[in-house]
């Protein structure tokens, strides 16, 4: 631990400064997140500095006010990862920073270097999924573990944490990742981007949609989701597309297999392989019920928290971090349920959950995309997740007083 537990002053969020240290500002989730803490420390009246590699999101940071400091933190360099040492040394001094944030193992490297003689505070955040066991990685990556708050984006890393870095169950802070949550709105999407979609796809109005996002691979399940849908014909859902959305050219091999299963299954005309979809948004507001059937842990629950954002009912497999994104029985009661979890690759209960979400009445149906949204909203807004890291910080300048 740091010797921010030996400072004298008496520290609050309010006047407070808090450095982020990020891989890039580039227009992706973790770029965005980065911003969106640093307004929520503008509102609460600390000083937020960002510091890391380019990208579009600069721009925006400094148009609200916030200093952005040029750095290459994402690095494995010796060099750099000194050089990095000796500037946030400087930088701490100079800048009078109470916190530290390092989001990315070789900003956590440097961090630590900077502040082992400083009164600073140190958290990390761990990535969405730990790499596979490995000397070099499990070494580099192990300073992770060594803030004195970590935060990891789901209990499944948690775990995983604990068990291969023997961390404390007490400095672990449990916070998703936010999902864009304006974008990913019904009122959003507009009734002509629906109907383009199911132009496209070839989809006649009184179709339903089962909609399966993510690149055509192995660890997506999508070939359980074949033969779930030829239990589900079976029983007499025969009114349905079944839509794959995403990268169909990543596994050429794969991907061909899928369509012969289909053939095989006699469901082929049922199928659409529409490839990548750059309208996610209106795609899943396409949809009557969203599957994710991984039988790997996948990077992250982005799927299903986008498809409960757009108040859809979701069927994901008991994998890494989505059962955590889904609200439905044993873990909470059935009137809170916003969707279903099967076993990976077990194709009798997808069926069982895709088809039961099919046969909602319109009343339980819109019931059911109302608690889906409020969910969305409580777990992963912006707004709540930065409000959340902010908490991490605020419970550590406490701790000083």
């Amino acid at each position: 631990m740091s010797l921010a537990a030996t400072a004298a002053a008496q520290r609050t969020l309010a006047g407070a400064t808090i450095l982020q240290l990020v891989p890039s500002l580039r227009d992706d989730p973790a770029g965005h997140a980065a911003v969106d803490i640093a307004l929520t420390l503008l509102q609460a009246g600390a000083r937020p500095i960002v510091a890391g590699d380019g990208g579009i999101l600069v721009g925006e940071l400094r148009a609200f006010g916030v200093e952005w400091r040029p750095m290459l933190c994402d690095t494995m360099s010796p060099l750099r990862l000194r050089a990095n040492a000796r500037a946030l040394a400087d930088m701490i001094v100079e800048d009078r920073i109470d916190i530290v944030h390092a989001q990315c193992a070789g900003a956590a490297r440097s961090a630590i270097a900077a502040t082992a003689r400083m009164p600073v505070w140190l958290v990390t955040s761990f990535p969405d999924r730990l790499a596979a066991h490995s000397w070099f990685g499990t070494r580099f990556r192990r300073v992770l573990a060594n803030g004195d708050r970590v935060i990891a984006p789901s209990s499944f890393v948690a775990r995983a944490m604990i068990e291969r870095y023997k961390l404390a169950p007490d400095r672990i802070t449990v916070i998703p990742r936010s999902v864009d949550i304006a974008t990913f709105s019904r009122e959003a999407v507009s009734e002509d981007r629906i109907a383009a979609l199911r132009r496209a796809w070839g989809i006649l109005p009184d179709i339903r949609i089962v909609l399966v996002p993510g690149r055509l691979t192995p660890p997506n399940g999508q070939m359980a989701m074949i033969d779930a849908a030829r239990l589900l014909v079976g029983g007499g859902n025969r009114n349905l597309a079944l839509v794959f959305a995403g990268n169909d050219r990543a596994d050429l091999g794969y991907t061909r297999a899928l369509r012969r299963r289909a053939r095989e299954q006699s469901i082929d005309t049922l199928c659409r392989f529409v490839g990548h979809c750059p309208d996610m948004p209106a795609a899943l507001a396409a949809a009557d019920v969203v599957v994710v059937p991984a039988i790997a842990p996948p990077l992250s629950g982005r799927a299903v928290a986008e498809a409960q954002a757009m108040g859809r009912p979701v069927v994901a497999s008991a994998v890494g971090v989505l059962p955590e994104n889904v609200l439905c029985p044993p873990r909470m009661p059935d009137d809170l349920r916003t969707g279903w979890i099967a076993r990976p690759g077990n194709t009798g209960e997808l069926a069982r959950a895709t088809g039961a979400a099919l046969a909602l009445n319109p009343v339980a149906y819109d019931a059911l995309s109302a608690r889906a949204r409020q969910y969305a909203e409580f777990m992963f807004s912006p707004a709540r997740v930065a409000e959340a890291i902010r908490g991490v910080y605020t419970s550590l300048l406490a701790r000083d007083r």
